[in-house]
């Protein structure tokens, strides 16, 4: 692969099988869900983002 001008990276993410893991991200998603601001951030993202298959 690096012949072909690839190089490895390490990401980190989390581990899913986690104690805990399950219950932090329903709460974080509830606290989402619930979240009466909105901000012109989403409107931004969506603006910029090309639909995965036209790339």
């Amino acid at each position: 692969m690096r012949e072909h001008g690839f190089r490895p990276i390490q990401v980190w993410v989390p581990d899913t099988r986690a104690t805990g893991f399950r219950d932090e991200a329903h709460r974080q998603a509830a606290a989402v869900a619930a979240s009466e601001a909105r901000t012109d951030d989403q409107d931004f993202i969506e603006a910029v983002s090309a639909p995965w298959d036209e790339e």
